[in-house]
């Protein structure tokens, strides 16, 4: 019996090559791809990762890279700033896109790369890695089979100390680069979980604040929601927290979902009445501990799922563009120093920006 051939393992790229790039590698390669080319800016550092990651093709020129790499899936690991182009180079190369989060700095080029993708055929996933999260993913399960009832308030935060650096990193710092602080870095993950517990967002009400670092953008951010359902929420983001910090707390009317990686050893913690002789602060409880690949391996195993049409893309870039929309009307928010209903907002962060003051 002649065997079977063996199906083509696929040509994958990767193009930025600071810290989140090693998450993109390990994710390719779990994935069962070859990570044939790498891209970045450095010199420096694109020969320290070639070397280090043992990968055959190294290119300071995204273009060159996708003419010549024959990829067929990209990573774009890069500053904020260079999504849309690099998005819409890698469509016209026709290599299926998994870009980092934020999408862009504006709804208009988020569009733009959304609708070049489409023409193109490829798939565009967003890197909002922790609805591929193990707690998550279970908690919208529950959440989506009405085991706590109706969500009446959702709260999600985010906080870091940039691990006791120094200093912010340089492409973090300022708007040219990162585009926002803290609210864009970390809550546009925690605007995307919002509405994948929650549904869709009609208010925010947002304050901001730079209480630590000599930079010119936020490092501190608290945003009040209220869903369309009538449900409402609150988002946490710092970059002035000491340690890590990651969180949901979901409450519904019949019972709440809570997880946070400050537990000693992280646990969904499902409180719920089903007993008789529940007390106010003695509940029943069930809690489910998660092993295994983290979100951002998983996120990518999930991505090449759905460039071979055997899953659903878990973070499409509408679903990105949306984050960034939350995210803007945040900003015009707390520029403005009201309540913006959904529709109202600014549609890019130099508009959305004005008013707040930074030092």
């Amino acid at each position: 019996m002649t065997p079977r051939p063996r199906p083509k393992r696929p040509r994958a790229g990767i193009v930025g090559t600071g810290g989140i790039s090693q998450l993109h590698l390990d994710g390719h390669r779990a994935a069962g791809a070859d990570v044939v080319a790498i891209c970045d800016a450095d010199p420096g550092t694109l020969a320290e990762r070639a070397e280090a990651w043992n990968v055959p093709a190294a290119y300071e020129d995204a273009a060159r890279m996708f003419r010549e790499a024959e990829l067929d899936v990209v990573s774009i690991a890069t500053p904020v700033s260079t999504h849309h182009d690099l998005v819409r180079a890698a469509a016209a190369a026709g290599v299926h896109v998994l870009c980092e989060k934020p999408i862009a700095l504006d709804l208009d080029q988020a569009r733009s790369m959304i609708v070049a993708c489409e023409r193109a055929g490829v798939v565009l996933q967003i890197g909002h890695q922790l609805r591929s999260d193990g707690a998550v993913a279970h908690a919208r399960r529950l959440v989506d089979a009405g085991t706590i009832g109706e969500v009446s308030y959702v709260r999600l935060r985010q906080a870091h100390d940039w691990g006791g650096a120094d200093a912010v990193r340089p492409s973090f710092a300022t708007r040219a680069t990162g585009g926002g602080g803290t609210l864009l870095d970390n809550g546009c993950h925690l605007m995307d979980l919002a509405r994948y517990f929650a549904g869709d967002v009609d208010e925010v009400f947002a304050r901001v604040a730079t209480r630590r670092w000599p930079i010119e953008l936020e490092d501190t951010a608290h945003v009040s929601l209220r869903f369309a359902s009538g449900a409402l929420g609150a988002i946490e983001a710092s970059w002035t927290a000491t340690g890590w910090e990651e969180g949901f707390w979901i409450y519904g009317t019949r019972g709440s979902l809570e997880w946070t990686n400050r537990h000693q050893e992280p646990v969904l913690r499902h409180a719920f009445r089903d007993s008789p002789g529940t007390t106010w602060d003695g509940t029943d409880v069930a809690t489910v501990a998660y092993a295994g690949e983290r979100a951002h391996t998983r996120q990518i195993r999930a991505f090449h799922a759905a460039v071979r049409d055997e899953g659903e893309n878990p973070c499409t870039g509408e679903d990105g563009l949306e984050a960034v929309r939350l995210v803007l009307a945040a900003y015009d928010s707390a520029s403005r120093g009201r309540p913006l209903r959904l529709g109202e907002e600014s549609t890019d962060l130099a508009h959305a920006f004005e008013g707040i003051v930074t030092p």
